[in-house]
């Protein structure tokens, strides 16, 4: 059974930083090997594989990635890349970002139940909605910035990404009314 969770402030941002982000792979990591022993630590691209390589590391266990890409918010998800055939008779571990309404993970656990798994079970660093994944290291309502997502290259320059900084600009403007 998984511990209480921490809900934070809607209103709020929630940057992440590198530090909290390993501490939250090792406490998903510690939430998993209470319940579940995978074979295999399979991570969502993009932001999925690097929670799920860390994890795999700290399970020790092996490690694949598939791709899952939405166009625009208000579109479903679609699968670019299947899941490895190693998944056939395994207990594997799917590992997102973020999980807000399922969709990537629906996409990913049909994808992989189609293999044929041994078990598969779902984990994510942020529950920020209704769906339930198996395992979560911290469930929030804030908006949540990456540190590998925060400046991106636009017109050859490195920036901040810009709804990042929509966010940030608009909670400043908040602040000041």
């Amino acid at each position: 059974m998984q511990e209480p969770f921490i809900t934070e402030d809607s209103r709020d941002v929630l940057e992440v930083d590198w530090t909290f982000f390993g501490e939250l792979c090792r406490a998903l990591a510690l939430r998993v090997v209470r319940d579940y022993d995978p074979e295999l630590v399979l991570g969502i691209a993009k932001a999925g594989v690097l929670p799920g390589a860390v994890v795999a590391s700290i399970l020790q266990r092996d490690f694949a990635a598939m791709a899952i890409t939405r166009i625009q918010a208000e579109h479903r998800p679609t699968l670019v890349t299947d899941p490895p055939p190693s998944v056939k008779g395994h207990r594997v571990l799917i590992v997102d970002e973020t999980c807000d309404s399922g969709d990537t993970l629906k996409v990913a656990l049909s994808a992989v139940r189609k293999l044929g798994p041994k078990e598969v079970r779902t984990a994510v660093s942020f529950k920020t909605g209704p769906y339930e994944p198996d395992f979560h290291a911290l469930a929030t309502e804030s908006f949540i910035m990456l540190p590998w997502d925060r400046e991106v290259i636009v017109n050859g320059k490195l920036v901040m990404r810009p709804d990042y900084a929509d966010r940030i600009g608009e909670l400043e403007e908040e602040e000041l009314e």
